[in-house]
Parts: structure tokens; sequence; C-alpha cells
């Protein structure tokens, strides 16, 4: 049979569509394999953010629970301390001798000394606990507003996860569909560019040049790409090259 250059002009366009529609499905593919890698390490980000949200609250708790117990303490041993006081300060009503009057000063001011010195913890804690007291609330909304954000989206994320396979089957089934439609040859270099390119394997030429590398296109490699009558390939780089008339000049 004698195929005219009519057809076969309109043979090499149908090839290059379906390159096209190819080229997009390899990349949906290539999106979907890379997705099995990114979409855990996003889960485990959302993750690590509900579980350092939840460990900051627990430890603010902790922080708030230990301050509490000091500030108990310290309040006791200021009492303790305060009563001591009191007591040397009677006593010095009934000493008798100058040394038992420089013994109990001694005393007395190392008593104050104690107090001074448990008196500004307890301010220091008590502003801890101040502190504390006004943090945990605003931690807690926090944990309960990441984990509703988070949740959601490891929900989403997880579908997307259990979705791959399926789309994957889909992609390639299309993909079968296509492939057995193009000249073997034809997919040949299809094939082979893909290997060594990745994507981008079909592009289209923009002001007299190869899109992808750029490389300049001899005038008549240029009219001969225009009239589509066979497939070519890029010198420089080796893609496919396709005439596109809503952008090509």
């Amino acid at each position: 049979m004698i195929i005219n250059p009519q057809q076969k002009e309109a043979s090499m366009q149908s090839d290059l569509e379906q390159l096209l529609k190819l080229q997009v499905i390899d990349y949906d593919l290539g999106e979907l394999e890379r997705s099995k890698d990114y979409l855990p390490d996003m889960m485990e980000n959302l993750n690590r953010e509900i579980k350092e949200a939840k460990e900051k609250l627990e430890s603010a708790r902790a922080a708030f629970e230990e301050a509490e117990l000091k500030r108990k303490n310290l309040e006791l041993e200021v009492a303790t301390k305060e009563a001591e006081l009191e007591k040397f300060q009677k006593q010095m009503m009934t000493i008798k001798t100058n040394k038992e009057y420089d013994a109990l000063v001694a005393e007395i001011d190392a008593v104050k000394t104690v107090i001074s010195d448990k008196e500004t913890d307890l301010l220091h804690t008590m502003e801890l606990v101040s502190q504390l007291e006004e943090q945990i609330p605003e931690y807690e909304e926090q944990q309960v507003r990441i984990n509703e954000k988070d949740a959601k989206q490891l929900r989403i994320l997880q579908e997307k996860i259990d979705s791959i396979g399926d789309k994957v089957s889909n992609k390639e089934t299309e993909r079968n569909a296509i492939t057995s439609t193009v000249p073997r040859s034809t997919l040949a270099i299809y094939e082979r560019v893909r290997r060594g390119k990745g994507s981008d394997v079909v592009v289209a030429v923009r002001k007299r040049s190869c899109s992808a590398c750029h490389n300049a296109l001899t005038p008549q490699r240029v009219q001969e790409i225009r009239r589509g009558n066979k497939i070519y390939t890029c010198d420089a780089c080796g893609r496919l090259l396709y005439w596109d008339n809503s952008h090509s000049d």
C-alpha cells in the first residue's frame, strides 16, 4: 500500500500526540514513585510535631508540680526558721553574760541570713509557678490545635499512600494502551531519551530553538519539524522535537 505524504504527516502527528500523552503519564508515574518517599517523611514530621507539643505540655506540668512542691517546702522552712528566730529573740531577755549575748546574736544573724536566702529563693519559685500557670493553658490549647490539624493531615496523607498502588496500576494501564499504538522504533527513541534525561522527553520548538536546552536550530530543520512528516531529535540534547502552533514562531 502506498502512503501519500498527507497520510504520513498525519501519522507522525498522531505519534507525537501519543508521545506527549505518554510523557504526561510518565511524569505522573514518577510523581507517584516519589510520593512513596516524601509522603512518609511528611507523616513523620507531623507525628514529630504532635509528640513535641505533648512533651512540651508534659514538661511544663512536671515543672509546675516540682515548683509547687519546692514552694511549699520553702514556705515551711521559712516558717520553721522564723519560729527559731522568735525563740532566740525571747532568749535575749534572759541572758546574763556578754558571752551568752554574743553567741545568741551570732545565732540570730545566722538564722536571719538563712531566712533571707530562702525568701529570695521562694520569691523566684513563686514567679516560676505563676509563669507556668499562665503557660500550661496555652500549651494545652496549642496541643489540641496541633492534634486536630495534624491528625486531619495524617488521615489525608495515609489515604494518599493507600491509593498509590491503584493509581500506579491505572497509569500503567493507560501507558500500555498508548505504547501499543506507537511504532517500536519511535518508542525506542522515546525510552532512550527518557532514561537519559528523565522528564521533558518531547519538547516544543521555541524561538527556533529546542525549548529544553535552547540549542538553536537551522532554518531548514525548523521547516522540517514544522511539516511534521518525520520525528526529529535535538542534536544537542537528543530530545524529541515538535512544532507547537500556539507558541512557536
